[in-house]
């Protein structure tokens, strides 16, 4: 049986990247570069890319800073979601988060698994949004960026996607900032 609806058509999406390290810059920032690429590849824009230290208040800073940019749909970082003194993005991010997104992790520790094995458990990556705005926080290697965009973010930033994806309801992510309060 045919289908009645008609194909969607791809809606490119403005996603910036933030690294969170110590030790890298532009010019060496695999992590950062393999999701720059990615996105890019898929047909979306590289809306912003930065890198910033370790540093709850630094990280929280840009972060804040692209979720306040209605030009900015999506943030993906990459780095400090291990269990070091210096890991902190999930304490960074965390609280920002006005729901969190606990499928992401799971899919993403799942997938994870099966490539590396229990060495998944050593990640806390994270995800949720915050003034309508998509966060995900993948770990620093240019292997969980790969997993992470190709196994998840590419099908779920992709209005193609079907049952569902996170394009279709954009709109409705701050509609309970615009209730007419009772």
């Amino acid at each position: 049986m045919a289908s009645s609806e008609q194909p969607k058509t791809f809606i490119p999406l403005n996603i910036a990247v933030l690294t969170v390290s110590d030790t890298r810059a532009l010019d060496d920032d695999k992590s950062g570069a393999t999701l720059a690429d990615r996105l890019t590849t898929a047909g979306h824009r590289l809306a912003a890319r930065e890198i910033v230290k370790d540093d709850v208040e630094a990280i929280r800073a840009v972060v804040r800073r692209w979720i306040a940019d209605a030009g900015i749909d999506a943030i993906i970082t990459t780095g400090g979601t291990g269990f070091t003194g210096r890991d902190v993005t999930p304490e960074a991010i965390e609280p920002l988060f006005e729901k969190r997104m606990d499928g992401f992790s799971t899919v993403f520790h799942i997938m994870s698994y099966g490539k590396i094995g229990t060495s998944t458990i050593q990640s806390r990556a994270t995800a949720g949004v915050a003034g309508a705005t998509y966060i995900f926080c993948l770990p620093g290697s240019p292997g969980a960026c790969r997993d992470g965009w190709d196994g998840i973010l590419a099908a779920q930033l992709d209005y193609r996607t079907r049952p569902c994806n996170f394009v279709e309801i954009m709109p409705r992510l701050d509609e309970h900032l615009r209730r007419d309060k009772a």
